[in-house]
């Protein structure tokens, strides 16, 4: 790769395909725009915006020579162009390409120059595309690359980011030593996730289906239970609210979450069972998932027992957990009356809404500290399939009034969002960590609860993100929901860093 810092200097390419941009902070987004774009040409050329751009309206969280810097590592790219400004129509006169791209956000705001590039173009009897990249919420990585490398990759992308936010190993491992018995709030849907281990026998000769025989099954804690377990674990003391049915499997969160010593105040419901799920496996691979559950909202006088129970410990406490499965807890007036008990005894908010096969908005979480909501979610709450990462994220800020978000991208890893202090909005790229994960049902679980405590005890929300992967990676290598300690995600910090 070449990075030219005279346009004059350039080379000519035959089938060229030329795209225009800050790539401030490199992410998934921009991954995927520029994947988009070399797939549509045969040489791939970057117009950078100098540091002086008026297309980009705040100040650009890297340098030129720092953004040029990053991008050199993407093998997609074959030429980075360094433009002094923003003159990317002078860029199209003397590159010529066979194709120009903008990001899709520049389809309908556009400068000067960008006019004058496209109307350039179009006189040189030359394309004009406006692109976001493919929209996927699968990884293909494994088939590309060999599992070592992979690991190695996403290992030295770890140590890019947390090096892009001046953050030190010491830093992360004193937040993780600082982890104290600050206490936190963790309500929502409480759901037990049994895992039954079946032996395979063939195809029904009835229909056309699996047949399986039931060798053995084994019960976890999941939904916010599991989140509170998390919590404990970590160090910090964890206060459980949900509410169970008066069933046998209601006895069993409550054995196993005074085993495990968690603190709670689980209301009896009798109308309604305890949210039950059935995974069936047959070595390591789930065939499909059976359901029970209740997804109304709970009744009035449940809903003022749990704020009831909120008013009693908020005061007390750093932090509130909402881990909503939209299984009818969390109702409007509860999640107002935390945004009340936030704001008189200034509490942390972390909001993690989960609706992937279940209505529910994370819009509905205004004003929170953090929120953590996948790509698929933050989409379906804005109804927007067309924009890019950053859009998106930037619509989800304004809207929530967020104070910081994180946007999970499974296999992709996530992206941290947050102001600085001067209200300047900054980003980061974390990858994920693990390179053939056993079962990712609980990486968001592990965490917003190793964030969500981070923080209630001083942490950043760069810091506390890299943690988080740290974190995640542990947690899908389980079959089924285990709580992790500390002392697990400090070993696997360090077996991160060690080669880099």
């Amino acid at each position: 790769m070449s990075i030219i810092s005279n346009l004059k200097d350039i080379k000519k390419y035959n089938n060229a395909v030329l795209v225009y941009g800050h790539f401030s902070s490199l992410h998934h987004g921009h991954i995927r725009f520029l994947r988009a774009a070399k797939e549509k040409g045969d040489k791939l050329i970057v117009a950078l915006m100098g540091d002086d751009s008026k297309t980009f309206s705040q100040k650009m969280q890297f340098n030129q020579e720092e953004r040029a810097s990053i991008l050199d590592h993407i093998e997609l790219i074959d030429c980075i162009v360094l433009l002094d400004s923003d003159e990317i129509d002078k860029a199209v006169m003397i590159i010529q390409p066979e194709l120009l791209i903008f990001g899709k956000e520049f389809e309908f705001i556009q400068t000067k120059n960008i006019e004058k590039a496209i109307k350039t173009q179009k006189n040189l009897k030359k394309n004009v595309e406006f692109l976001v990249g493919d929209t996927s919420y699968a990884s293909t990585e494994l088939l590309d690359s060999d599992q070592n490398d992979l690991k190695n990759k996403k290992y030295k992308q770890f140590c890019e980011a947390i090096r892009n936010q001046n953050i030190s190993s010491e830093d992360l491992i004193s937040d993780i030593e600082s982890i104290k018995n600050s206490q936190l709030i963790i309500i929502g849907d409480l759901i037990i996730d049994q895992y039954s281990a079946c032996d395979p026998l063939g195809i029904s000769s009835e229909a056309p289906v699996m047949v399986v025989k039931e060798l053995t099954s084994k019960n976890f804690l999941g939904g916010a239970a599991i989140v509170a377990s998390h919590v404990k674990s970590l160090g910090a003391e964890p206060i459980l609210i949900s509410v169970i049915g008066e069933d046998s499997v209601g006895n069993q969160a409550l054995n196993e979450l005074k085993k495990i010593q968690v603190n709670n105040i689980l209301i009896r419901d009798p109308n309604r069972p305890t949210t039950f799920k059935k995974r069936y496996i047959v070595e390591n691979q789930k065939l499909f998932r059976v359901s029970k559950l209740d997804e109304k909202s709970i009744s009035s006088e449940i809903e003022n027992k749990i704020i009831k129970a909120l008013d009693k410990h908020a005061q007390n406490c750093k932090g509130i957990i909402i881990s909503d499965f939209v299984y009818g807890v969390i109702t409007p007036k509860i999640l107002s009356h935390i945004n009340y008990l936030s704001e008189k005894y200034n509490i942390f908010l972390f909001g993690d809404l989960q609706c992937s096969s279940q209505v529910g908005e994370v819009t509905k979480f205004k004003d929170f500290s953090v929120i953590f909501p996948n790509e698929k979610e933050a989409r379906i709450a804005l109804k927007d399939k067309d924009s890019g990462l950053e859009i998106i994220c930037q619509k989800l800020i304004k809207n929530t009034r967020t104070k910081s978000l994180i946007l999970k991208l499974g296999a992709e890893g996530l992206i941290a969002f947050d102001f600085n202090n001067k209200e300047k909005l900054i980003r980061q790229a974390f990858p994920s960590l693990s390179v053939n994960p056993i079962d990712v049902s609980g990486a968001g679980d592990s965490l917003i609860a190793l964030m969500s405590t981070c923080i209630c005890n001083g942490s950043t929300i760069m810091r506390s993100a890299a943690l988080g992967c740290c974190m995640s990676s542990i947690a899908v290598q389980n079959m089924g929901n285990k709580s992790i300690k500390a002392i697990q995600v400090k070993e696997k910090l360090f077996e991160v860093l060690q080669n880099f």
